[in-house]
């Protein structure tokens, strides 16, 4: 995204119908992502079932259209973007610009593993989401806070994460290498307010136009049964 704060705050915000953002969708489709879906197959390893809430963190490039993704599929219960990789102290969206921190632009997802799991999540986040190809970049951002990541919650989920990018690897998915981290998870910090439910409440804003709005247009098409028309967010709409 263009450094420093983006051209409208959640105090210009602009909160549309399903039927205009299908219409922007469409337009969105039209004149092609920078970073088209690629048809993936579903993990062979997944998470074990279980009867309660889970976090997960992914990091993907700017943390708008990563949100926005999640967002709007079924079993994300809360998708928040924020900072993950470095320290508090560090936290804030014009010192992780610098790109010196250890941070990456990460979105953490609450969801139910009985409506949607961890190798599901990750299936979108590789197909949809984001480039995985990409080093320490994401179209036109760049730095290492714009890296592909993945910062494990559980064992559990690192065993399947490492399981799924060497399954994607083998069966060369991906016309270049993958270069997800997946890391530990030593904490999570929300970014600033402006920053959350960006997608939804700025879906005019040219970034948003061009990089993100195709990205939820695969998401309906590639993941139909996945995909909930009303995004999940952090702030209720102002009536």
């Amino acid at each position: 995204m263009v450094q420093g704060k983006p051209a409208y705050s959640l105090g210009k915000t602009l909160i549309i119908s399903v039927a205009a953002l299908a219409a922007m969708l469409a337009t969105a489709s039209a004149t092609s992502a920078q970073e088209p879906a690629v048809v993936i197959p579903p993990p062979s390893l997944d998470e074990r079932a279980s009867g309660s809430t889970e976090i997960a963190v992914f990091a993907g490039g700017c943390f708008w259209g990563v949100q926005g993704v999640f967002q709007h599929v079924k079993g994300v219960k809360k998708a928040v973007s924020g900072y993950a990789g470095g320290t508090a102290a560090t936290a804030d969206y014009e010192t992780v610009s610098g790109g010196k921190t250890g941070h990456a632009e990460s979105v953490e997802v609450t969801y139910d593993p009985r409506e949607v799991t961890y190798g599901q999540l990750l299936q979108v986040f590789f197909s949809v989401a984001h480039n995985p190809t990409q080093l320490n970049y994401q179209g036109p951002d760049h730095g290492t806070q714009y890296r592909s990541a993945l910062f494990a919650v559980t064992n559990e989920q690192k065993k399947v994460a490492d399981a799924y990018i060497a399954q994607l690897s083998k069966s060369r998915a991906f016309p270049a290498a993958i270069v997800t981290q997946v890391s530990p998870f030593k904490g999570f910090y929300a970014a600033e307010d402006y920053h959350q439910d960006f997608l939804t409440r700025n879906p005019t804003h040219p970034y948003i136009v061009y990089n993100d709005l195709p990205k939820i247009e695969n998401l309906r098409a590639l993941f139909p049964a996945a995909f909930r028309a009303n995004p999940v967010l952090v702030f209720k709409a102002k009536s």
